[in-house]
């Protein structure tokens, strides 16, 4: 990970509030990064940071709604390694009809040891971690036997 991180912001309906508010919050040092977000969460991050920090100049890139691909879009970010850190604001409270693509998600950031908050509180001690503005090397997971197992097969 280089200093200036990869960040992806995604919230469910029901969280659209709690990301606005944790990014308005957090405003001057995201501004620092990249930021990758679903579509109507970036319209309305979009929006915010021109009503609210005209000053400053985020680097905000909109993928499609995460129902209409979005989360896939963004999945593959994380398998290619151009995301670094994923905050996904969850709603446990209510079925999404796109939560298989929302398990995908955690799956990949498992599997590729991607940084993922699902809640505020975690997506506070994230930003507020000292290696958050710094170059950072994660350990990645190493799949060749699993690999070799499938090809034995």
């Amino acid at each position: 990970m280089q200093k200036v991180k990869n960040i992806g912001l995604v919230a469910h309906d029901a969280r659209k509030r709690d990301i606005l508010d944790w990014v308005r919050f957090n405003a001057e040092r995201l501004a620092r990064h990249n930021m990758v977000c679903t579509g109507t969460t970036g319209t309305l991050l979009m929006e915010m940071f021109a009503r609210e920090f005209p000053k400053l100049s985020p680097r905000i890139t909109l993928l499609k709604s995460g129902p209409l691909g979005g989360d896939q879009q963004m999945g593959a970010r994380i398998v290619d390694g151009r995301l670094d850190v994923l905050i996904f604001l969850t709603d446990p409270m209510t079925t999404q009809p796109h939560d298989v693509d929302v398990k995908a998600l955690v799956r990949l950031c498992t599997v590729y040891n991607t940084v993922i908050a699902c809640n505020r509180a975690s997506a506070d001690f994230v930003i507020s971690s000292p290696l958050f503005d710094h170059v950072y090397t994660p350990v990645l997971n190493d799949y060749t036997e699993y690999l070799q197992r499938k090809t034995e097969v």
